[in-house]
């Protein structure tokens, strides 16, 4: 099955190199591109790709907004495109709003092409992006800097978790696969899917990413130290 990704960034040569390392793939076909969050909402709309591949610093819309129309716009329909987030990790202090609008994951602008691909391959299997280090790195320090930090968090119901599910929520916070997880609680990774699919039903979450920034949200795992 070939996977239609759609390129969305302000910046013509960029879109370009991404085209080129994507269309050497035999699964990856880009079926367009946009310079800006309006451009990427009508043409997700006109073209209904798979994967959109969304910048976050645009003129006009940015992707963070790009991305909750997108999201919000497809909910209802049978085809609901993933957006995978390109972010530069010195400047996009809303990467994390950006995973609250409805991205399913994000990656630097510096990942390596192999990456680049699997990423958006593991996107569109309907699966989320976490990577360990750069999660942390980036929830540790911006989390009291986002622009909804101060703001009333939604009720978690945590309450609903069984102690095992609770740790498993932790540990998913905490960046780690569920072959890490079933490793450290010594359990078959068949049995940390079904914990990890609980979680995420319980707890109302569409994906892995969402109950990273939860997590954070509710104080289960703080930023700089420990849960």
């Amino acid at each position: 099955m070939t996977i239609r990704v759609l390129l969305v960034d302000d910046q013509p040569l960029l879109r370009t190199g991404f085209r080129l390392i994507l269309e050497a793939e035999p699964d990856l076909t880009v079926v367009g591109q946009a310079g800006d969050g309006k451009g990427a909402q009508e043409q997700t709309r006109a073209l209904l790709p798979d994967v959109v591949l969304m910048d976050i610093r645009m003129p006009g819309v940015d992707g963070i907004e790009a991305t909750r129309r997108i999201v919000r716009e497809a909910a209802p329909s049978a085809h609901v495109p993933k957006v995978l987030v390109l972010t530069t990790f010195d400047l996009d202090e809303y990467i994390v709003e950006a995973l609250r609008a409805g991205a399913s994951g994000f990656l630097l602008k510096d990942v390596p092409p192999d990456e680049l691909v699997q990423a958006i391959r593991v996107v569109a299997a309907g699966d989320a992006i976490v990577a360990p280090s750069v999660t942390r790195r980036l929830l540790d320090r911006f989390a009291t800097r986002l622009p909804s930090a101060h703001e009333q968090a939604a009720p978690a119901r945590l309450d609903r978790l069984t102690e095992r599910e609770l740790e498993v929520l932790r540990l998913i916070a905490k960046g780690m696969s569920n072959a890490e997880i079933a490793a450290k609680l010594v359990v078959s990774e068949t049995t940390v899917k079904t914990h990890v699919g609980n979680v995420l039903t319980k707890l109302g979450l569409r994906d892995r990413v969402q109950a990273v920034v939860l997590a954070y949200e509710t104080g289960l795992i703080r930023p700089g130290g420990v849960s």
